[in-house]
C-alpha cells in the first residue's frame, strides 16, 4: 500500500516552531497553539510583523519541523 505524503489524513500536524505553508500559500512559523484549537502563525519575512490565526491545523503543510530548523 502506498501512502500519499500530501493526504490530509496522513500529514504531520503542525506545532510550535514548525515552518508551514497555509492554504493561501503563505509561509509562516507556528508561534503558539492556544487550547489545541487556535494555531497562531507569523510570517517568516518579518520579526514582529504579520500574524494571523487558523482553527484548521489540517490546512497547514509542514515544510520543516522545529527540530529540522534548529538542528544544523
Amino acid at each position: 500500500m502506498r501512502i500519499d505524503p500530501y493526504a490530509r489524513t496522513t500529514r504531520r500536524r503542525a506545532w510550535v516552531g514548525d515552518l508551514v505553508k497555509d492554504e493561501d500559500g503563505r509561509e509562516a512559523i507556528v508561534t503558539d497553539v492556544a487550547a489545541d484549537t487556535v494555531w497562531i502563525l507569523r510570517s517568516v519575512d518579518t520579526f514582529l510583523g504579520d500574524q494571523w490565526i487558523t482553527t484548521d491545523p489540517d490546512s497547514l503543510l509542514v515544510l520543516r519541523s522545529r527540530a529540522q530548523r534548529v538542528t544544523p
